[in-house]
């Protein structure tokens, strides 16, 4: 019996070759996360480091359980890339400034439970998130992040002396051209590594500049992993356990439309059960997470756009993926030399790994029927209440403390809206917005 080409083994140089290139696609945007957080609540160096390699270890381990699969439990056995998702950067900031960074692990900790006893029930109730909703997040929280990539490019503090200086600004803006002129002019596996091509030029600009300092490097060691609860006893804040919760759900949104699209790219839709267990190891990651200091993971939407790309459909090539980002989480000096990039070159790149989510977004947008109902309306309340937080980060500073803790985060917001929303106008009672299974 012929093997389906999602299970056909490849010669191991073409393995590798592929692994890595997966590799090169998610890993700008999945370092930007522990780069963002830890710049956002002032981390030294070294523990930026330290984030960055944890990142990497439960992301390639997330990583191989989807490609791989345990059991009945665990992996949806497709090509899925996991990687930290951009959903968890704005709630670990503010539960992080609320409650300390105990809080935030605990609260992973909690969400991650909370996604592995859900992860069925959530697969069962898809039809509740078709195209409309799916979109609607994914652009929300494009555009919410857009923010914080300006901040790598600018600063964060208006009042610093360096804040928004012009050689920052030209910095990012060429590191962006860079990434223009690699994704026009070169092809194959060069066009897909275009964005580690621009950071690695722009981080040997910024030198000359005084921007890159190494001390952090020079410190780590070659060899080693992060003790688990780096950050202390993990605590659970009431408020910090729910906003945790729901950036799960909307976890699972994110990664229940890209699994559905490998499914289709592939030709081996997910049923179910298939999407329970990738969903499951989403929540898996969150434990995870929470025991070594990461962040929950999600399937990569540009990971999505490689397999449609390059046709190549084998889940053993993301499988050597996982293996190398697993490799990479236990060698520290890679996470301090990824520290050690400036943060407007960082920044040049992050800005449309961004946008791209956002465009994602948009693009879910088009399979939705605008005509003769009220999916424009739900649209733009999620989309404008949703991004208030994103334009006015302190709207919500009256509200009760553990109301703050969920209302800050657009994505959050943004997720209630279009899924109360698409359920009072589409399925109680009124016309219903096709399943997102049914999308074409």
């Amino acid at each position: 019996m012929t093997k389906h080409p999602v299970d056909e083994g490849l010669p191991a140089g073409r393995l590798a070759l592929l692994g890595l290139q997966h590799m090169s696609i998610m890993y700008a945007g999945s370092v930007a996360v522990p780069l963002i957080v830890g710049s956002a609540l002032k981390l030294d160096p070294a523990t930026i480091g330290l984030l960055v390699n944890a990142d990497l270890l439960v992301a390639g381990i997330a990583t191989v359980i989807q490609a791989v699969g345990i059991g009945k439990l665990l992996g949806i056995r497709l090509p899925v890339v996991a990687g930290a998702t951009f959903s968890v950067v704005n709630p670990m900031i503010l539960i992080a400034s609320q409650y300390g960074l105990p809080a935030v692990y605990g609260a992973m900790l909690a969400s991650g439970v909370f996604g592995l006893l859900i992860a069925k029930p959530f697969a069962k109730l898809i039809r509740f998130f078709p195209p409309l909703v799916t979109g609607t997040l994914l652009l929300v929280i494009g555009v919410s992040l857009l923010g914080p990539g300006a901040g790598l490019i600018a600063g964060n503090d208006p009042t610093a002396p360096d804040y928004a200086a012009l050689s920052h600004i030209l910095l990012a803006f060429g590191v962006l051209a860079l990434l223009v002129l690699f994704t026009r002019v070169l092809r194959g596996f060069a066009n897909q590594i275009g964005p580690l091509l621009a950071l690695a030029i722009g981080l040997v600009i910024a030198i000359p500049m005084g921007l890159v300092h190494w001390d952090g490097l020079g410190a780590a060691s070659w060899f080693g992993l992060a003790s688990p609860f780096h950050f202390g006893a993990p605590t659970f804040p009431v408020a910090a356990v729910l906003s945790m919760c729901v950036v799960m759900l909307v976890t699972f949104t994110e990664s229940t439309a890209d699994m559905i699209a490998v499914g289709e790219i592939t030709g081996r839709p997910p049923t179910d059960s298939d999407l329970a267990r990738g969903l499951a190891t989403d929540g898996f990651s969150a434990v995870l997470g929470g025991v070594m200091n990461s962040f929950p993971d999600t399937a990569f939407a540009q990971n999505v756009g490689l397999v449609r790309m390059t046709g190549v459909r084998s889940r053993w090539v993301v499988a050597v993926t996982g293996g190398i980002l697993v490799l990479m989480g236990l060698v520290p000096k890679i996470g301090a030399f990824i520290a050690a990039i400036p943060q407007p070159v960082v920044g040049g790149v992050a800005v449309v790994m961004f946008a791209m989510v956002a465009a994602v977004g948009a693009q879910n947008l088009r399979k939705v029927e605008f005509s003769g109902n009220h999916n424009t309306f739900i649209v733009a309340v999620a989309l404008g209440v949703g991004l208030l937080p994103a334009f006015a980060p302190k709207i919500f500073q009256h509200f009760p403390a553990w109301l703050q803790t969920i209302c800050g985060s657009s994505i959050t917001v943004a997720a209630v809206l279009a899924f109360t929303l698409n359920l009072l106008f589409n399925h109680l009672g009124g016309r219903r917005e096709p399943d997102l299974l049914e999308a074409p």
